[in-house]
């Protein structure tokens, strides 16, 4: 009878011990506790994206980044302009003093600027030079097009790029309706310029002021993200963007992240890196299984970010995708929802972040769990909540998690024999207190 009656006692003690297991918090990797991350994101705002694309993603339910060129729209304060010298000053010194590295900048900044049609094409293709390494080819180029304006063989007139000219159509009004539907609007910069072939204040006047747009029609919020086109990742470019914007698609070079950028043609593999940013771009010639693999590659790992780069829709903008394409491919990453998070670029950078800098701490008394979370970034610009996981007792079937004025009710989850709850809480704000009910 005393051996019964201390088996019971015992049976009891280790009940209760396993009930009360000690309660721990992580933060987990991705929203949700997700297997991996989508963006999809979309460059230019030409007109299609809008009155085509967008419609498709608010049905999926999908929120989106979109990379605008802020000065084609109107109630813009800020279009393209040249700032610096007289161009006709630059003009006639051309004739004497050839192109070289300490005026090229100068000069190809006043390209676009000069009154006449086709200056821009060499403007362009010296940017495009000057990405890839090759100074001398650019130096070349710019000689070459101020000869001929010295000669006069360019007719007068303006000229604006391709990407500048599909993104027409949209008004600010717009774009605040889209963007309270969640979807996050960007900087594509003034003029979509080749910003590697730029002097320091032309292209420090594309990026701030294209940002004081956005800040003035939409506010702080989508001052965020910003991408130098043609996804640009010129060292120099990247020393005054970061100082502009946060998040800048074009690098990320965070010491916890690996970076696949759209220039670089690997598959994620294994990394000792917390997190991967898969970059790919969906043009006419990216076969629709090749976009669907890179999906099942995202579901496939845990630490896997991938970022959808996409620009012309339905025969409007830069390599445009067909409607119908587009459809087809929302609804394959819809299908695997359960295990993606689709979010804008800008919020799962700020995810990323928060977790990253985040310190959480966990205390457990009569009946409750009491969890602070707190970070050192700043709170204008990183509010996301984050999603946790605590354990709990193994005899609380629910679980009622406050913070303060704001509660959610949320299951307990059973897995090798303890028991845990997923809940968002935000950072930096009062306690969550975790009870049974």
């Amino acid at each position: 009878m005393r051996n019964l009656l201390l088996l019971f006692i015992t049976g009891c003690f280790i009940a209760n011990l396993c009930n009360a297991q000690p309660a721990k918090t992580e933060i987990t990797r991705w929203q949700d506790d997700k297997k991996g991350a989508v963006s999809i994101t979309w460059d230019d705002g030409s007109i299609n994206q809008f009155k085509v694309a967008l419609p498709m993603l608010n049905r999926y339910k999908f929120p989106a980044t979109f990379f605008i060129i802020t000065g084609q729209i109107p109630g813009s304060q800020y279009q393209g302009k040249f700032i610096g010298r007289p161009v006709k000053e630059i003009i006639k010194e051309t004739a004497t003093i050839p192109t070289n590295k300490d005026n090229l900048f100068e000069r190809a900044s006043a390209a676009s600027y000069l009154g006449l049609v086709g200056p821009m094409d060499y403007y362009y293709n010296a940017g495009s030079a000057v990405d890839a390494g090759k100074t001398d080819k650019a130096i070349k180029l710019i000689d070459e097009l101020y000869s001929k304006v010295r000669n006069g063989q360019f007719k007068p007139g303006v000229q604006h790029n391709p990407e500048y000219m599909d993104a027409h159509g949209t008004t600010w009004g717009q774009i605040r309706t889209f963007a309270a539907q969640g979807h996050e609007f960007a900087s594509h910069m003034i003029t979509h310029p080749r910003l590697a072939i730029l002097d320091e204040v032309n292209m420090k006047y594309e990026m701030e002021k294209s940002r004081l747009d956005i800040l003035a029609h939409l506010g702080a919020k989508y001052t965020f993200s910003g991408e130098g086109p043609f996804g640009t990742e010129n060292e120099r470019v990247m020393q005054y963007a970061y100082k502009v914007y946060p998040a800048l698609r074009n690098r990320m070079p965070e010491p916890w992240l690996k970076e696949i950028t759209r220039s670089n043609s690997s598959n994620p593999g294994n990394t000792d890196k917390e997190y991967i940013q898969f970059q790919r771009g969906a043009t006419t010639k990216t076969p629709l299984p090749m976009m669907k693999a890179w999906v099942d590659t995202t579901v496939n790992k845990n630490n896997t970010w991938l970022v959808l780069t996409i620009h012309g829709v339905e025969g409007i903008g830069w390599e445009a995708l067909p409607r119908q394409e587009l459809d087809d491919y929302f609804s394959y990453i819809k299908a695997r929802e359960q295990n993606l998070w689709v979010a804008t670029f800008g919020n799962v950078t700020r995810y990323m972040r928060e977790r990253q800098a985040a310190k959480v701490q966990t205390k457990q008394g009569k009946g409750l769990i009491t969890v602070n979370l707190s970070h050192t970034l700043d709170k204008g610009m990183y509010n996301l909540p984050l999603t946790l996981k605590t354990n709990v007792p193994v005899t609380w079937k629910t679980v009622k998690a406050t913070q303060g004025k704001k509660s959610q009710v949320v299951k307990v989850i059973s897995a090798d024999g303890g028991a845990y709850v997923l809940y968002h809480a935000y950072p930096n704000s009062a306690p969550v207190i975790l009870t049974g009910i």
